[in-house]
């Protein structure tokens, strides 16, 4: 098929790479021609697992293709995906004027059947507007021209995006009519080849289904966390409570790790669309402003214990400290730092006086673009730690999983480690003569004097 991806964003890089290895012709559109030549010589913006192999083999062979021509891409494409940001407003509501605006241009250039594909994450009633601007656009142009609107979440996992495309838990394709609907299905044909996950269902729902998805697992992530510091303050370890509650079938192991709070460009500014959405249409969603009000106040989670154990007594400062950081993006497997745990943390490090020393795989650079050089940077996890009088850890990479504990204890200034991901044994760490803080783990403080 002919496929045109408008947006090379996360989303759009992805679908329109995965697209095109399934045999489709596929052109993707950005305004940013810096990006776009650098797509051409297999420069890729974004880290994902598997991409850039992906791309420089499907462009090499002619299926995908890099313009920033939209009007030429819409002319020559019977699928048009619209896959550019729907950042949140000062209000949380999905800014949607790049959506609107590609549909604008769609109604514009089409000269024959088009369909029309929402893919970015938009609230529910941005089909029609989408409609609406699309054939506000033809009226103008005295053009009757038949096209369709149709809603396609996706739900794609940074770090795995790949493979959630490839072989996803669902496909789900919002869309009142037939014809679309069997088109749609042809699209998506070769990732159903297993099992069919295809699911088609009305507009509407489609676009609440995306929401609803994500206000779920952020509520998960909330709720574990709130059960962590309860965890803490009565001597309970959150590990076993996860086992216990886990292997209940209705509730599952996903999503109930603890630690500093969920980020990314998906979790806060769905939930914040999602509880504007409701207030727009006259209800109060409390459940989903607490998920939001814990996720914020969980970020801080740990630098609370560490102004408690290295503070000054009576002005919290930690003037004359220097923490090393593992861990920058909200997620391993990834170079993404929207709206990332890491970013609240170092910040309020850095105003309590400390000095900060930052490690992560793949997120440096963009960490460059927050802090500057407000903070010490290494590509080596063990450099920043020289020095240091303690380490936190903030993202669950695996290079974090199974260190040289012996090595870090002659580098730091003292054996204090502050885990915000819990990926160690609190025992384990005990014994290698580490004063070890977890979150949830018993609640106690693991030091050697003990």
């Amino acid at each position: 098929m002919k496929i045109c991806i408008i947006g090379t964003g996360y989303v759009g890089l992805v679908a329109g790479t995965c697209f095109a290895e399934s045999g489709n012709d596929v052109i993707c559109v950005d305004v940013d021609e810096a990006k776009i030549e650098g797509l051409k010589q297999g420069v890729i913006p974004i880290y994902e697992p598997g991409l850039k192999e992906l791309v420089v083999r499907n462009f090499g062979e002619g299926r995908l293709s890099f313009t920033t021509d939209l009007a030429a891409a819409v002319k020559a494409s019977l699928i048009n995906f619209i896959a550019v940001g729907t950042p949140p407003g000062e209000d949380g509501s999905a800014d949607l004027q790049y959506v609107l605006d590609v549909a604008r241009v769609i109604g514009r250039n089409m000269e024959s059947f088009k369909i029309v594909v929402d893919k970015s994450t938009v609230p529910v009633g941005t089909a029609d507007k989408v409609r609406g601007v699309v054939k506000e656009e033809l009226e103008k142009r005295g053009r009757d021209i038949e096209f369709d609107v149709v809603s396609n979440p996706e739900f794609m996992k940074e770090g795995a995006a790949i493979d959630d495309f490839m072989k996803p838990d669902r496909v789900v394709i919002g869309t009142d009519n037939v014809r679309t609907a069997e088109i749609m299905k042809e699209l998506y044909s070769p990732f159903m080849r297993k099992t069919n996950r295809l699911i088609i269902m009305d507009i509407r729902s489609a676009e609440m289904t995306k929401y609803a998805a994500n206000a779920m697992l952020a509520t998960k992530i909330s709720f574990m966390n709130q059960i962590a510091n309860l965890c803490d303050r009565m001597g309970a370890d959150v590990s076993a409570v996860r086992e216990g509650i886990g292997s209940d079938s209705r509730i599952g192991y996903d999503f109930l790790f603890p630690g500093v709070g969920y980020g990314g460009s998906c979790f806060p500014k769905d939930v914040k669309a999602l509880v504007k959405t409701a207030e727009e249409n006259d209800y109060d969603f409390m459940l989903l402003k607490a998920v939001e009000a814990v996720n914020e106040r969980q970020k801080l989670v740990l630098t609370d214990k560490i102004t408690g154990c290295l503070g000054d007594c009576s002005t919290q400062s930690l003037k004359g400290k220097t923490i090393a950081i593992w861990g920058l993006s909200f997620k391993p497997r990834t170079d993404d730092m929207r709206e990332a745990p890491s970013v609240v943390i170092i910040h309020r490090l850095l105003e309590l006086g400390a000095k900060v020393a930052a490690h992560d795989p793949e997120a440096i650079n963009e960490a460059r673009k927050i802090f500057g050089e407000r903070i010490i940077y290494s590509n080596n996890q063990y450099e920043i730690l020289k020095g240091a009088d303690a380490l936190a850890i903030v993202t669950e990479w695996n290079e974090y999983r199974t260190p040289d504990f012996d090595r870090i204890k002659t580098l730091l200034n003292r054996p204090l480690i502050f885990d915000g991901r819990n990926l160690y044994e609190p025992s384990r760490i005990k014994e290698a003569g580490f004063e070890y803080l977890p979150i949830g783990r018993n609640g106690k403080h693991f030091s050697t004097a003990s």
